[in-house]
Parts: C-alpha cells; sequence; structure tokens
C-alpha cells in the first residue's frame, strides 16, 4: 500500500464545529483540536454544496463590557478598530489608505494565532468611509453574523477575524468630549 504526504484525503482539509460553525483547516497529520470559538469537540467536513453554511451559523455576540469604555476615551475624530487580547483592550486608529489584517509579520494589525490567515483581510479607509475585504483568508470575515468578501463599516460593526472579535469605531464631531476647561478662565 502507498502512502500520500499530500492532498486531500480522509483528515485533511477545511472542517466546522457542529455546535458553534467555526472553521478549521486541518493537515492529514493534525490532531483534532478542541474548538477555539467554544470549546467544542464535534467537526464536521466543510462543503461548497451544504444548506447549512459556516456563514449562517455565525452567531454575533453581546457587545463587551469593556466597548463604551474604550469608546468614551477617545477624543479625537477619526476611525478607530478596538479588541481584546489577553485581558488588554486595545484601540487603534485607521489611517487613510490600506490597513492589512492578519498573521504576517508584515500586517499592521498582526494577530499571531491559527485561525487567523497570513493575510486575512484588508481595511480601506478615505472621505468616503471604511470597507473591509476579505483577502482570501481561509476562515473568512464576518460583519456582525455574516460572511462578506467585500462590506462598509458602520459605527459599532462587529467583526469576527479567526478567533478575534473587533468593534469598528467611528467617532464624528458629535459625542466627542470637550477639552477639560482650565479653572479661572475668561471666555
Amino acid at each position: 500500500m502507498e502512502a500520500f504526504n499530500a492532498g486531500t484525503l480522509a483528515g485533511a482539509g477545511s472542517f466546522h464545529c457542529d455546535s458553534c460553525g467555526f472553521a478549521v483547516a486541518l493537515q492529514e497529520l493534525d490532531e483534532l483540536p478542541a474548538c477555539p470559538e467554544c470549546g467544542g469537540n464535534r467537526f464536521r467536513r466543510a462543503s461548497l454544496f451544504e444548506s447549512s453554511t459556516v456563514e449562517q451559523r455565525q452567531i454575533v455576540a453581546d457587545e463587551p463590557d469593556w466597548l463604551e469604555a474604550a469608546r468614551e476615551a477617545l477624543v479625537a475624530q477619526g476611525d478607530y478598530l478596538a479588541f481584546e487580547t489577553d485581558d488588554r483592550v486595545h484601540v487603534r486608529p485607521l489611517q487613510d489608505g490600506w490597513t492589512r489584517v492578519g498573521r504576517s509579520l508584515s500586517a499592521h494589525l498582526r494577530f499571531d494565532d491559527p485561525t487567523v490567515s497570513r493575510r486575512h483581510a484588508l481595511v480601506y479607509r478615505d472621505d468616503a468611509g471604511a470597507r473591509i475585504l476579505d483577502d482570501r483568508s481561509l476562515n473568512g470575515v464576518f460583519r456582525n453574523g455574516e460572511r462578506v468578501e467585500l462590506a462598509e463599516l458602520e459605527d459599532g460593526d462587529e467583526l469576527a477575524i479567526g478567533r478575534y472579535r473587533l468593534y469598528f469605531i467611528r467617532l464624528s464631531g458629535r459625542g466627542l468630549r470637550a477639552p477639560e476647561s482650565v479653572s479661572g478662565a475668561v471666555g
């Protein structure tokens, strides 16, 4: 009997969790992991022709407790991505042009995690707004629970990139805090 080291043999390919729909890719010698999203241990082979897809199963989580505090701490107008890793909240401003998101060392926003593709997503920002583009990722990009290839971003959108949840914040003139006034100053 011949041994095969490549291809789509049993055990290799894309699978999704039966509980939450999270997608994983396995090579033929990889052990089946616990689901990074829900901890489940039952997976099914993902199929392009299946009627119940990962997109339909992706669940939008409730807004995290830290998000409102992060929004209130911002003082400058602009667009931001906020996320939590290792019990720390990060808020990154988006510059005009492209922002690369992925596992690659060249990514502007880097997540060193196997659920994130090297080139996972691109965020484009200009005067017209901000958009997210799936950069041929394996696990996809989800906006508010729906898988997207290209989507306009609106304030409060939840983005799922691998196991990470990012929140798009648009801070405009309304809602900005006025600078603290100096006591005794005459206007």
